[in-house]
């Protein structure tokens, strides 16, 4: 599968560096088929830092996105992060 295969996103906010780290690893795990690493492409430290403390996640389909989300709320505290937006035509883009 290629990037634009990807393109069911949610954008999440928080403060927390240590919380995105997290999230990066949720988006891999749930991302059960194809390339897991595409999910959380662009959500490196200086990207999160730029996009005002958001960061985009992006899965072949909305039931990963969906079940990427249950585990977030599941694992970590709704206090420290909260779901600025979702989309279901916001295809991942190629990192460097």
């Amino acid at each position: 599968m290629n990037h634009a295969a990807y393109k069911f996103s949610i954008t999440i906010k928080s403060n927390d560096l240590a919380l995105v780290n997290c999230l990066r690893s949720l988006s891999q795990y749930s991302q059960q088929s194809g390339n897991n690493r595409i999910p959380w492409g662009g959500t490196k430290d200086q990207d999160w830092k730029r996009d005002d403390r958001c960061v985009t996640f992006h899965f072949t389909t909305p039931e990963y996105r969906s079940g990427f989300l249950t585990e977030v709320r599941r694992l970590l505290p709704a206090e420290l992060w909260s779901v600025v937006c979702q989309s279901d035509n916001d295809p991942a883009s190629p990192q460097k």
